[in-house]
């Protein structure tokens, strides 16, 4: 061939099976391993702060309203449901995968060096990284058997013949049991979140004092799950009552409006069994079968009366207003379906403590705690959009078919606190009878929740003797010359450290005092 034909010539072809085995082998290489799972901790990021879909669709809902050239986008990236979107499933895939394919061999490694004797000692002891010679009056049997007592523990094979012996020694397997370990545990870890994602669900609940709920997906505001989880049939039967709503906020200092206490009372009752009273405060659940209810918020119902112009209650009932800020200014609607043949909607605000610095000027909140509660709202009229059979929230209240109301002054605005009521135009009024306190709980089962705990747990055990555990090889060596035994002591450490003649030194000590002489300083 000549010399530009060997220029040309280029590399064959990987054949499938040949492909397939080159990218297994790159799959399952800890390099790989470790890059996924820098990887998975990058794609998570954006999960924590982006809102997801399944924690709080309110969240999603506003940021559509303040984004909304890039919520589109985000949405078709997934990016408000990180953890269940198609890239990062297949990245914590591929983890697994490539977990396991690290785990197996090294466990038959591991396995193979379990059976397996402490290796031949080297022929020069000299070239070890740490290494001593001395003479003494003992018989090799003893200095050989002065040697087993002295290295402890240690996997040892003592070989002996006629005026010549060798002691061979190895200890530190833990170390790479650790590390199995520690591996296994993040597979455990990565399997027992993929169960709860898989096979458990999440959902919230805004429950107003006095009211009750039950556990059927009819029943939750917001409610996700995973794919395997079947939201018909899988729901546990159990119902609660709200009673009370307790909540308590700072009144001086630096944390003057910040939340103190929260803490939520009433009854349950499970299937076939008693009803029991409950009380749920914040990270203090309660648990119901294997679901768990956690208060996750808290706040006002003002109990709301409209009338029409013939005097017949067309509304009547508490109206969750949802908390805008840390001074609860809450946001909400009254959907008045059927007033004397109207349909009204009401849209405002409510505030808790409202001040005004002048007249002219509009009211604040100041405090989250319900001081001088007034409810501020505009008088829509015209379609709710209720009768096209398609579902709505009831927080928000869709104005596109509908007329706003005016008076004299401009638009009519509704002004009224606790007790005081205020005429409608065209007759009807509109009554601030009284305000309750609504309680936002989540409701959440997650299969085998122990199952990461235990992986996290073991993990750092096995990282720990990883890293604290040092395998190590010594020899010694004794021969009979004359009426003395030399006797020669090496160490090697598998994992270089510098600490390896200060503990040959120790075991040096150890083994002349198992041989019953004092041991002689170096020069």
């Amino acid at each position: 061939m000549s010399p530009r034909d060997k220029r040309n010539e280029t590399a064959s072809e990987l054949r499938p099976v040949e492909f397939a085995r080159w990218a297994w082998r790159q799959l399952t290489s800890m390099r790989t391993a470790l890059l996924l799972l820098l990887l998975l901790a990058v794609a998570a990021v954006p999960g924590s702060f982006i809102p997801q879909r399944g924690v709080d669709a309110r969240a999603v809902q506003a940021y559509y309203l303040d984004h909304p050239k890039l919520a589109p986008v985000l949405e078709r990236l997934g990016g408000f449901s990180v953890f269940s979107s198609v890239w990062f499933s297949a990245i914590y895939l591929l983890l697994m995968v490539s977990l396991i394919g690290c785990i197996l061999p090294r466990t038959r490694v591991y396995a193979q060096a379990l059976r397996a004797r402490p290796p031949k000692a080297p022929r020069n002891f000299a070239r070890m990284p740490a290494s001593e010679r001395f003479e003494t009056d003992r018989s090799v049997t003893e200095v050989l058997e002065a040697g087993r007592r002295a290295l402890g523990r240690a996997r040892i094979d003592v070989l002996q013949e006629g005026d010549t012996g060798e002691l061979r020694a190895e200890k530190g397997y833990l170390r790479e049991f650790g590390n199995l370990v520690f591996h296994v545990c993040v597979l455990v870890a990565l399997v027992g979140v993929a169960a709860a994602a898989l096979w458990g669900y999440r959902g919230n609940v805004i429950v107003v004092e006095g009211n009750g709920f039950s556990n059927t997906l009819s029943q939750y505001d917001e409610f996700s799950s995973g794919a395997m989880f079947d939201a018909q049939s899988g729901l546990e039967p159990w119902s609660l009552q709200l009673e009370d709503l307790l909540a308590r906020f700072y009144v001086e200092g630096n944390q003057r409006g910040a939340p103190k206490l929260f803490r939520a009372t009433g009854t349950y009752n499970e299937a076939g069994k008693d009803d029991d009273d409950f009380k749920i405060e914040v990270n203090h659940p309660l648990s119901v079968g294997s679901e768990d209810v956690f208060l996750v918020g808290q706040g006002y119902a003002p109990v709301i009366r409209v009338t029409d112009a013939s005097g017949k209650v067309a509304f009547d009932g508490p109206v969750p207003f949802l908390p805008a800020d840390s001074t609860y200014t809450s946001t909400g609607v009254v959907k008045v379906p059927d007033a004397d043949g109207e349909q009204l909607g009401f849209q405002g605000f409510f505030l808790p403590t409202a001040f005004s610095s002048s007249p002219d000027k509009p009211s604040v909140s100041v405090f989250p705690g319900a001081l001088n509660p007034r409810i501020g709202m505009n008088l829509w009229t015209g379609d709710l959009g209720l009768d096209e059979g398609v579902s709505q929230s009831v927080y928000s209240l869709d104005t596109s078919k509908m007329t706003q109301v005016k008076d004299g002054d401009g638009n009519f605005r509704v002004d009224i606190g606790p007790g005081e009521s205020q005429e409608l135009p065209g007759g009807g009024t509109i009554e601030f009878v009284e305000l309750k306190q609504f309680a936002r709980f989540q409701i959440g089962h997650t299969p085998v929740p122990w199952l990461p705990l235990l992986g996290v747990g073991l993990g750092i055990l096995g990282l720990t003797a990883s890293l604290l555990v040092r395998p190590r090889r010594t020899w010694i060596r004794a021969r009979a010359e004359g009426s003395r035994t030399v006797v020669e002591v090496a160490a090697l450490d598998r994992v270089p450290r510098d600490d390896l003649p200060a503990e040959l030194d120790d075991l040096m000590s150890r083994l002349h005092a198992e041989l019953g002489e004092q041991e002689k300083e170096k020069a």
